[in-house]
């Protein structure tokens, strides 16, 4: 599902006629919004629920949090939605691009790992989610990424590369998700650093969200569409979260 939604996403963008920045946004908004809904009712909650031998978790969301930032230096926020036509004209624009979603898609999947118990003393390692709340809110947000990847490589590499490119960003999550796990399994992650890297994962997500929300309404103006989108995603944040 993790590369299946990042692939179609993306080669929309060679069948779509009109690219429509008025919808695309709200799309953002939906995604921006259930994405930080489900930090503050599920990720967060359970972060801090959990015997990680943490007593600093506050630190590492804050830390996360500015990671982020220092990523969307390279990407220059195409993660959550920024499409720009004219960027990414060399080959080193592409490379750093490229590294800073990588990077970003990796670690956001690590949040779906599911842990093991330790040498069958039924102690879980991981971060088990009772649902797919958390899953749903990552393909959410790689959606719109993923097109607004793919509009941006176009408009200055073939479409060849443009598509080679855009698996590598569709595999990051999954391969993210598959190596924590595979670490934990192994005994190669301790619980503190599993804490740690969740932690920090969090804090993107906050940084994501929130970001999106500043970026939507620069001006501050009462959007009514914008509003009800918005409450419209919470609400099917909480209901999947509570009611599901």
């Amino acid at each position: 599902m993790l590369f299946l939604t990042a692939m179609i996403a993306g080669l929309l963008v060679f069948v779509a006629p009109v690219f429509r920045e008025k919808y695309f946004k709200l799309v953002l908004v939906f995604a921006g919004s259930y994405l930080f809904s489900i930090t503050i009712l599920h990720i967060i909650p359970e972060l801090f629920s959990e015997d990680y031998g943490i007593g600093e978790m506050g630190l590492y969301i804050l830390l996360g949090f500015l990671l982020q930032q220092v990523l969307e230096f390279w990407s220059s926020g195409i993660e959550h939605g920024h499409i720009h036509k004219h960027q990414s004209e060399t080959s080193k624009g592409v490379i750093t691009l490229m590294t800073g979603l990588f990077i970003h898609a990796f670690l956001e999947g690590t949040l779906l790992s599911h842990g093991e118990t330790v040498s069958g003393s039924g102690a879980e390692l991981g971060h088990v989610h009772s649902n797919n709340t958390v899953l749903l809110g990552i393909i959410m947000h790689k959606g719109p990424a993923a097109f607004a990847l793919a509009a941006v490589l176009s408009s200055s590499l073939s479409k060849k590369w443009t598509i080679v490119l855009l698996t590598i960003f569709a595999l990051a999550s999954p391969l993210g998700m598959f190596s924590s796990s595979l670490f934990i399994e192994n005994g190669l992650l301790s619980r503190q650093g599993i804490g740690i890297l969740y932690g920090l994962v969090t804090g993107g997500f906050l940084h994501i969200s929130t970001t999106i929300f500043f970026e939507s309404s620069p001006h501050h103006k009462f959007q009514l569409n914008k509003l009800l989108v918005t409450f419209l995603a919470a609400g099917l944040a909480v209901v999947s979260e509570y009611l599901i």
